[in-house]
């Protein structure tokens, strides 16, 4: 019997089919205006897209120039790449323009669809961003569609790593960027850590297209993208923490080596905050409970491991006065590897060697943040429906599925599932060797590079020719994918292989004309494409007759998403295929999913070796596992994101904050509002207001007073002085203080003075950032456990992050103020020597390399010096620390017998 969602759709048809249908109008009048733009020159089409550019900056809607838009850009793809657009990918351009994500099966050319939609928005001037998920990708794609947007008069740009500045600012200025996900996100942070305006390269975020949309925006989104650099010298924190660690009793902590965590009891934590404050680590006032504390707290964590799980000649050994950490497994040595979070600095004050700055974060975002920054975001793939919820849910994006150009004809088997492994593997091999015989073309789907290797040495056993192709190198990856479809080829590839390649029955005829000019560069490129073009027409209809390309996995992904990109690779544009999955009780998906309860059915159905099961229903409690799975991932990447908003918020206000800063050419107003609240925030402090005149901390007041603002004023005096009250001394201190200022402007100049509050004020927000970065990373890693005292860990997060910002701003506004306070013009005498010291500094550095170039010349064959005895120092002459050592070892004295010395 029919459910009623069942007739409802039969009756109403679904969500998907009503916005299909709303669009087919649209489609009817861009195919309308088809003969009007087909008698245009080249010369008019760009003409057009200038008229409707002024129209667009004008005011009008992008709405309503669409039919004439996705008209002419049609014409322009049609005359510059001999491609005419299908009604389908008009339909699939509308809605990407809509804000959606087009959902569109492989072959259906997701590439030129997004043409449409990126030339309609970059009509309004203010850029289009189109991101792929690699560079080979962002630039194949960038180099080929070029072509459709100049013939329509809009320039096109790529950005990908390493690129020069100029270069890169360039691409970002037209109207149509290629890049990865990857490179807008670090241009991004690397923007908001500029200090000139001139030096920003993105323009703000109008709107992008996302290709290959689930990798990018749900695969790839699960870490952030972090810039980093080396942390404020923390060494003596550490090693005065590390005194306290060999006093501790056993009551006072406990240890979990199983995990290798090890935390404090009530017991240690009192005894911790009594030894801390005695030793001026922990301020007066202050507890381990405080939101300031987290990174105190967090080093004596590491601390208390460092000297309690991590044992001498067992996790490491001390090698030349450094760290050096061993490799459980194999017992060797892990030169240059260090642990994370301060505990290898931890070991290194544990073992009383030199400690070495940790690296810190400078910046870092989610995919998910930046992408929510666009003012509109669309994206495309072939598989996006499994995560429908998802992306409405985080990016505000629908999903449409749109229908293919023409049906699909390929048989979709139903999974085969064998008890073991092995037995699998040798059916995989069976089914390969089957359709081999007939030349059926196949792609067989592994998981990892170790299990496509298996397979390979495994065919190559049974004398199978066939391509291997673990996804390492883009261009390489694209070439076998081009060729999987040839008569009678295996390829055996990792199940993500190919995204953005078309696999087409017969061979790819763009790769083959690529190849063939590369051979023979004198042959004439037309009469080479027109006998290609033969050839694979040939040998197309004898892969058909042969049932078309056979995707062949040998697993199932936890993510069904994946399993239906593999699957999509067959069957484009209507042309015959196979799919089918074997599986096996062991594979992971299995083990962990009731495979107990279908292996024990299996044996009571009394299954012989190397037989498998069959059936419809193992399908569907398959798809029903992956969802659950698919449902815990989105929670957890939810919760994530849930942590990261508290960060984004904030993030939000500095970078505005930075922008404003950068935009102004005058500081000298908010300079000295921060410097005249300082002086309110002192006052306060000292002489609360409603207190008695002996209540003062005038004392206090004057030091205060000179360490902040630099100006040595009579503060006792005045607070004795008749009708002085908070409000007089406010106002003394401020006049005080903005006298001095105008002494600095004056003895500065305005220009210079300007410059130096903007530079100042944008580094110590800098600064500022980066300790409060830091910090959070230590209350995310120790929120967690507030949870055992029934409290919320995010709404603990969410509080004490807000307190820990409104910190940050108060402290800024001090630093600023006592900075600008000490600067002072250099004299000259104060100049010659910075300029001697940069001379000398220069120098040392040619030293040094034209000693390395020395050392480098000479390694082993060098010769010792004359005289030289190994016992004798006097003998060796006075080599500098860099010099090739007088041994004639070839090594730096430093590093040979300078290190005796």
């Amino acid at each position: 019997m029919l459910g009623i969602g069942t007739i409802a759709k039969k009756v109403f048809g679904t969500a998907n089919d009503r916005k299909i249908k709303a669009v087919r109008p649209l489609v009817a009048k861009i195919n309308a205006l088809e003969p009007e733009f087909e008698a245009l020159s080249d010369e008019e089409i760009k003409q057009r897209t200038q008229a409707m550019a002024e129209r667009a900056m004008g005011g009008e809607s992008l709405d309503d120039i669409l039919p004439e838009a996705f008209a002419n850009c049609r014409e322009a793809a049609r005359r510059a790449l001999g491609l005419r657009a299908f009604d389908t990918q008009l339909m699939g351009g509308i809605f990407l323009h809509q804000g959606n994500i087009s959902e569109q099966k492989t072959g259906e050319g997701k590439t030129l669809t997004a043409t449409f939609a990126a030339y309609l928005n970059a009509l309004s001037g203010k850029g289009v961003h189109i991101v792929t998920v690699n560079d080979y990708l962002a630039k194949r794609d960038a180099e080929w569609m070029a072509k459709v947007y100049g013939a329509l008069g809009l320039t096109t740009g790529v950005v990908y790593p390493q690129q020069p500045e100029d270069e890169k600012g360039e691409a970002y200025r037209c109207d149509i960027t290629y890049a990865t996900n990857n490179e807008l996100g670090f241009d991004y942070l690397r923007d908001n850590m500029k200090s000139e305006l001139s030096q920003m390269m993105q323009r703000p975020h109008n709107f992008a297209i996302v290709d290959e949309v689930d990798s990018i925006l749900i695969d790839e989104a699960r870490t952030p993208l972090i810039i980093s650099g080396p942390a404020q010298d923390r060494s003596q924190m550490y090693a005065d923490i590390d005194r306290i660690i060999p006093e501790i009793e056993e009551i006072h902590f406990t240890l979990d080596e199983k995990t290798r965590g090890a935390s404090f009891t009530d017991e240690g934590n009192d005894w911790l905050e009594e030894k801390l404050s005695q030793r001026g680590l922990l301020p007066e006032g202050q507890t381990l409970y405080d939101p300031e504390s987290a990174t105190l707290v967090h080093h004596v964590s590491q601390a208390l491991k460092a000297h309690k799980l991590f044992t001498r000649d067992k996790d490491y050994i001390v090698r030349d006065q450094e760290v050096v950490l061993i490799d459980e497994f194999t017992g060797r040595m892990m030169t240059g590897r260090r642990l994370s979070d301060g505990l290898h600095q931890a070991i290194e004050a544990k073992e009383g060697v030199s400690i070495k700055p940790e690296n810190v974060t400078l910046a870092s975002v989610t995919f998910q943040n930046y992408f929510r920054l666009y003012n509109k975001l669309a994206g495309m793939t072939g598989t996006a429906l499994t995560e429908a919820e998802e992306f409405q849910e985080i990016y505000n994006l629908g999903v449409v599925e749109v229908p293919t150009n023409r049906p699909i004809a390929r048989q979709d088997d139903n999974d085969m599932v064998f008890r073991t492994a092995r037995e699998k593997f040798e059916g995989v091999v069976k089914e390969i060797k089957e359709a081999n015989e007939k030349g059926q073309p196949i792609l067989v789907g592994t998981t990892s590079i170790e299990k496509s290797e298996f397979l390979s040495k495994m065919l190559t056993a049974e004398g199978v020719e066939h391509n291997v192709l673990n996804a390492r190198q883009h261009e390489k990856e694209a070439q076998i994918i081009a060729d999987a479809g040839k008569f009678g080829a295996v390829t055996i590839a990792t199940n993500m292989a190919g995204r953005g390649t078309d696999i087409q029955l017969g061979g790819n005829v763009e790769m083959k004309v690529q190849q063939a000019l590369a051979a023979d560069p004198e042959a004439n490129p037309d009469d080479l494409r027109t006998r290609i073009e033969a050839e694979v027409a040939e040998e197309k209809e004898k892969v058909k007759a042969a049932g078309g390309l056979f995707v062949l996995a040998t697993e199932r992904h936890e993510s069904r998403r994946i399993d239906n990109q593999l699957r999509g690779r067959s069957g484009r544009q209507g042309d015959p295929g196979r799919s089918l999955f074997l599986l096996s009780l062991e594979d992971d998906l299995m083990r962990i999913f009731g495979s107990e309860r279908l292996d024990k059915v299996l044996s009571t159905l009394g299954m012989k070796e190397g037989e498998a099961i069959v059936h419809p229903w193992v399908n569907k409690s398959l798809e029903r596992a992956q969802a659950k799975v698919e449902g815990r991932n989105f929670d957890t990447r939810k919760q994530l994101l849930k942590f990261d908003d508290v960060m984004n918020e904030q993030r939000k206000v500095i970078f505005s904050q930075r922008l404003e800063i950068m935009e102004s050419k005058d500081l000298s107003e908010i300079v000295q509002d921060m410097r005249h609240q300082v002086i309110d925030d002192l006052v306060a402090e000292h002489m609360p207001p409603k207190s008695y005149a002996d209540q003062w901390d005038t004392e206090g007041l004057y030091a205060a007073v000179i360490a902040n603002l630099g100006i040595d004023v009579p503060v006792m005096q005045w607070a004795e002085e008749e009708g002085v009250d908070d409000d007089v001394m406010r106002e003394r201190l401020e006049e005080a203080s903005d006298k001095h200022m105008a002494e600095k402007l004056a003895a500065f100049g305005e220009d210079t003075m300007r410059n130096v509050e903007k530079q100042l004020v944008l580094q110590t927000i800098d600064a500022k950032w980066r300790e409060h970065l830091l910090t959070l990373e230590h209350l995310r890693s120790v929120v967690g456990f507030r949870g055992y005292a029934q409290r919320d860990p995010l709404n603990e997060y969410k509080t004490e992050g807000f307190q820990l910002f409104e910190r940050l701003l108060d402290s800024l506004r001090t630093d600023v103020t006592q900075k600008l306070a000490q600067i002072r013009p250099m004299s000259q005498e104060e100049q010659q020597q910075m300029i001697a010291q940069m001379r000398a500094q220069q120098e040392a550095a040619a030293a040094e390399a034209k000693a390395r170039a020395t050392t480098a010349a000479s390694p082993t064959g060098a010769t010792a010096r004359e005289g030289f005895v190994e016992d004798d120092p006097t003998t060796w002459g006075s080599p500098a620390r860099n010099d090739a050592c007088p041994c004639g070892s070839g090594k730096k004295f430093k590093h040979c017998h300078g290190r005796l010395a």
